[in-house]
């Protein structure tokens, strides 16, 4: 008997680390082999020619400048609209919560391209709020509807943060200390879904960088159009593209995550810092 279950803990390990390898073979050998694609751009060499005359594009930083803070702004209003709605529903309204879950679905079944022509008809020349009239205006209806296509995922990692904590007793404390609903919200709510908020925001970047549809039917300059522009028109900038974006997202989340989870009054360099600091009181003794 001892030696079966010495034999299965043999075999597990092995399986996990086969189905682990299986899964990143999976996800790493194509983008290797992008890579390897992107540095054939000069024939019969290896080189960085395709990440070189991107650089040099104006047109390419534009556009991922332009997409970079259109999901910024994407990202804030999404937490200010979705934080507080949760938490209301929640503490307020919870029979309320089935039918809020259902509206944010909603973008998952309608199409974008539905979307985009509604918010056309909706807010055209004759509306009472026209938001086609004007290149700030249509970015401002372009980060509107990242808000409406990132719903869904921003939603449920607030909803499922807010879920973890006692949002009752957080809030009667918080009354009984003579705190208004809106430092309720900042102080007490935000930071303990602080967490959830961040899982949000990488879910918003990651659909909101790469749009297509929305940002190509609105004229927009975004990063998605232009990919799929350099797609139709070249062959190895596109792959270079493609990595690039994969490595500019990855590193805008791992930034993101490094701020969010960062305590306050916490250094960047505790280690570096500690050393410098007795190496000064050496001096001054």
């Amino acid at each position: 008997m001892r030696w079966r279950k010495v034999e299965s803990a043999r075999r597990w390990p092995l399986l996990s680390w086969s189905i682990v390898l299986l899964a990143a073979g999976y996800f790493l050998l194509p983008l290797y082999a992008t890579f390897q694609f992107s540095l054939g751009m000069q024939r019969g060499e290896t080189s960085f020619a395709a990440y070189h005359w991107l650089f040099a594009s104006e047109r390419f930083i534009d556009s991922l400048s332009y997409s970079a803070v259109a999901s910024l702004l994407a990202i804030l209003a999404g937490t200010l609209l979705v934080v507080p709605t949760v938490y209301w529903v929640r503490l307020k309204l919870p029979r309320a919560r089935g039918f809020v879950e259902f509206a944010s679905l909603l973008p998952l079944i309608i199409p974008p391209i539905v979307m985009v022509f509604g918010y056309m008809r909706l807010y055209g020349d004759g509306s009472l709020l026209p938001l086609t009239t004007s290149d700030s205006r249509l970015d401002l209806l372009l980060v509107i509807g990242y808000v409406v296509l990132a719903l869904p995922y921003m939603f449920r990692a607030i909803d499922t943060g807010m879920a973890a904590i006692d949002i009752v007793t957080l809030t009667e404390a918080a009354e009984s200390l003579g705190a208004s609903r809106w430092r309720i919200i900042v102080s007490v709510i935000f930071p303990n879904v602080r967490s959830a908020i961040v899982a949000g925001a990488f879910l918003t970047l990651s659909i909101s960088l790469g749009e297509f549809v929305m940002a190509s039917l609105l004229s927009r300059p975004a990063f998605g159009p232009y990919l799929v522009q350099m797609g139709q028109d070249y062959a190895y900038q596109p792959a270079a593209l493609a990595i690039m974006a994969f490595v500019i997202t990855w590193v805008c989340m791992a930034l993101m995550q490094f701020f969010a989870l960062r305590k306050p009054g916490q250094r960047f360099l505790p280690r570096l810092w500690a050393g410098r600091a007795t190496k000064k009181e050496r001096d001054v003794s």
